[in-house]
């Protein structure tokens, strides 16, 4: 009799905080339908109306909104209940859902999760890549890897996994056309290639020796969104471009970008991870964690990445 209680109770509180059915089925891995059927034998069970239902969208029925904030709060205390079993468990398990920025994602934290996927078997990975930032409560990630430690919702918990340096970077063929520059002021003489989005370019950062930074806004017909591609139309000779020190390690290794710029100090962006606040950390989450505090400063690194270009050649 309790299971039957319970059945539906997680897809309607899902179709709730979603706003409806359809963003609730892709959350939930069903289809809409699946998720309607389900709504819908509770609302018979129950015997009453849980949602307002339109073409267009779903609301909550006064009586939904407090059957929700009842289902909240039991779903929370089996959750916590869950969690704290799952602490105690040596091996992690179950599905880990992680959001992460594209290119570092791809380039930094996927082959450390991989990783841990292949230590624990009964580790599920669905690793999401996108720039903008999650909402990590809301779409239900367990994980997310940020450039700034916490938004503004009070729920979250972070931990520092280490400091991402930047580089100015140009191609040889580029400096010899146009010249090294060797100071700030001469980044106004010269062809940038910028980052930016929605027609917004960001500026260039470095250290003003007091604890500080100093914002140089740098002037180029190119603007990408996208780091990789900047580093491709350096390589190119397309102008001067700041990127990750990681990033262009083997480029700069193969000869075909050179650092520029160097006396003036590298400006470091500190990166984080971030989770829902919990009072017992599922295992899966620790584990995840733990690889990345220990693993990614040493993959943040311009000298592991060219250490890591010198092994892979020597075993060709």
């Amino acid at each position: 009799m309790t299971m039957d209680r319970l059945s539906g109770v997680h897809t309607f509180v899902q179709a709730a905080e979603a706003g409806g059915f359809a963003l609730a089925a892709e959350r939930l891995g069903q289809s809409r339908s699946a998720v309607g059927k389900s709504i819908a034998r509770l609302e018979e069970r129950l015997g009453t109306r849980l949602f307002q239902r339109t073409t267009r969208r779903q609301s909550l029925t006064e009586d939904g909104q407090v059957f929700y904030e009842r289902c909240v709060r039991a779903l929370a205390e089996l959750e916590a209940a869950e969690a704290a079993l799952d602490s105690g468990r040596r091996a992690p398990t179950g599905r880990l859902r992680v959001a992460a920025s594209v290119l570092f994602g791809r380039h930094c934290a996927a082959p450390l999760l991989w990783e841990l996927t292949r230590q624990h078997p009964g580790l599920e990975l669905e690793l999401c890549f996108s720039d903008r930032v999650v909402d990590l409560i809301e779409e239900g990630f367990d994980l997310a890897i940020r450039a700034a430690p916490l938004a503004a919702h009070a729920g979250l918990t972070a931990r520092k996994l280490g400091v991402q340096m930047m580089s100015v970077c140009a191609s040889p063929r580029y400096v010899a056309r146009r010249g090294r520059p060797r100071t700030l002021a001469d980044l106004a003489k010269h062809e940038a290639i910028n980052y930016g989005r929605a027609g917004v370019s960001n500026s260039w950062r470095f250290p003003d020796g007091q604890g500080g930074e100093r914002l140089i806004a740098v002037q180029g017909r190119l603007r990408f969104d996208d780091l990789e591609t900047i580093a491709d139309a350096a390589v190119q000779g397309a102008g001067l471009a700041w990127l990750p020190s990681w990033l262009i390690a083997e480029r700069v290794h193969k000869g075909e970008l050179v650092t520029l710029l160097e006396n003036e100090g590298h400006h470091g962006n500190e990166l984080f991870a971030v989770w829902p606040q919990n009072k017992h950390l599922p295992s899966k989450v620790r584990a995840a964690i733990d690889i990345l505090v220990a693993r990614i400063p040493e993959r943040l690194s311009a000298e592991e990445q060219r250490r890591t270009v010198r092994t892979r050649k020597r075993h060709r």
